[in-house]
């Protein structure tokens, strides 16, 4: 069977903004940023790089330099070695506490994509 995510790209109104650091750090504290890109695909890899770490024992960097890493879902993902500088300041600059913003919400998409919380 098919699952229907609600964060398909196609039923969504998106922003495209070249304030990528500033935007993608706003998703790890703000509930109403929207759906603002590049922006949200830098917040969403570093993450589900983060928890794939945390989980499954995967190496950050290589799971956030995996093209793969968003399924080929996202076209705005750009793996870490093409733009190392970008995704660093983003990390140093992230808050240590990642529950609020839009992480929650994020990492319910990730938990349904990796069959976490399947009853």
């Amino acid at each position: 069977m098919h699952k229907e995510f609600d964060d398909d790209l196609n039923t969504k109104t998106i922003e495209i903004s070249d304030n990528i650091i500033d935007n993608a750090l706003r998703y790890f504290t703000s509930r109403d940023i929207g759906w603002v890109y590049p922006a949200k695909s830098y917040a969403v890899a570093i993450l589900y790089a983060r928890w794939l770490e945390d989980i499954f024992g995967e190496d950050f960097y290589e799971a956030l330099d995996d093209p793969e890493l968003l399924y080929n879902n996202d076209p705005y993902f750009v793996p870490y070695s093409r733009d190392r500088d970008t995704y660093n300041t983003i990390i140093v600059n992230m808050p240590e506490d990642l529950s609020g913003g839009m992480v929650p919400d994020i990492r319910r998409y990730f938990e349904e994509e990796f069959l976490l919380n399947v009853e």
